[in-house]
């Protein structure tokens, strides 16, 4: 997958694609049937297949100062992305002049002009241009004056048991389950367990102290889950082979991690702590990837080390119980858009 940070001037090989344009926060199972929709009719038109979002996110621009609320970082978007077979994925850069383009003009300069769009694939809600005034009606009748063709995905929502209504999958809708402290409920609107990439950063070493060393892993801007502690799985990305030119090699360790202030310790700031089972090393510097898989318990603060070791070692036993089972073990992200398109997701 070609990333292209830019849109203008870009040589004809990068232009003509089908677009699936939003902003893919989570790559959740309704994005990934708008990028189906849209690798369809690219196959149809032997046009190229494309994915384009803004970055960073419009909130981050608006409200710089608001609490952290990304489900994915760009890497792990990007990553996700390229997953589903995408041939090129624009980086749209969300600054004020961006901001500031009217809706009209983002179609004719940035899509038209700049990308060359030969059809455009958005969700039923998608809204873009200053003040957000450009709506599927609006891409609509642009498409007609300008000769490319646009489809809008309405909602997909997940089956209801005995014709209820189902969940629609949403950002929001994950979210607040992530934030209630339900991770298997925010992956089955995903699609895949959520998880947060970062670096090893150094910390106090205080866990090797007490038998249970430690990750201290970067949350950058990362949503906050509920605090508290959660069965894991810790995918570490190794050292490539010299002259290898592929990705790198990942091992994949099961552990418990905790995301609070470590209160027995009186730490200010929120951190996320992984301890790895079966592992020994130093991977300071290191990318990791933390999957959230079930929560364990609440963050409280104990009366001393003993006890804080006596939990640590049945939350321990607890998430190895629990990561056993084989519906725990299997990464549900669609492997590829005919999985999603075969998926049992419907429209209303």
């Amino acid at each position: 997958m070609k990333i292209v940070r830019h849109f203008t001037h870009l040589p004809a090989e990068l232009r003509g694609a089908v677009i699936a344009l939003g902003n893919f926060d989570g790559v959740h199972r309704g994005h990934q049937a708008v990028i189906a929709r849209a690798a369809a009719l690219a196959d149809e038109l032997s046009s190229p297949l494309a994915v384009a979002a803004f970055e960073p996110h419009p909130r981050e621009l608006f409200d710089p100062g608001g609490p952290s609320f990304r489900l994915t970082s760009f890497h792990s978007k990007a990553r996700l992305i390229e997953r589903l077979g995408v041939d090129i994925f624009y980086v749209l850069p969300f600054d004020q002049a961006m901001a500031g383009r009217s809706a009209p003009d983002f179609v004719l300069g940035v899509l038209v002009r700049g990308l060359g769009v030969r059809h455009l694939v958005v969700g039923y809600d998608f809204a873009f241009g200053r003040g957000r005034s450009g709506n599927t009606a609006v891409l609509n009748w642009m498409g007609l004056m300008e000769s490319f063709g646009v489809t809008t995905v309405e909602p997909v929502v997940r089956p209801g048991d005995a014709g209820a209504h189902g969940e629609v999958f949403s950002s929001t809708r994950i979210r607040e389950h992530l934030r209630a402290g339900a991770p298997r409920q925010a992956a089955d609107l995903l699609g895949h367990w959520w998880s947060i990439e970062g670096h090893v950063l150094k910390g106090d070493q205080r866990g090797r102290t007490i038998g249970f060393p430690t990750l201290n892993v970067d949350m950058g801007s990362y949503l906050e889950p509920r605090h508290g502690v959660y069965a894991v799985w810790v995918e570490v990305q190794e050292p490539s082979a010299s002259g290898d030119q592929g990705p790198p090699p990942v091992t994949v360790y099961s552990g418990v991690a905790n995301v609070g202030r470590r209160p027995t310790f009186a730490r200010e700031g929120v951190v996320l702590e992984a301890h790895m089972f079966d592992y020994s090393g130093n991977l300071y510097g290191r990318q990791v990837r933390v999957s959230f898989v079930e929560f364990l318990r609440e963050e409280r603060k104990f009366d001393g080390i003993e006890a804080l070791k006596d939990q640590i070692s049945r939350d321990s036993l607890k998430a190895r119980e629990i990561l056993a089972v084989p519906a725990a073990q299997l990464d549900v992200f669609a492997t590829g858009l005919d999985a999603i398109a075969g998926a049992a997701l419907k429209t209303p």
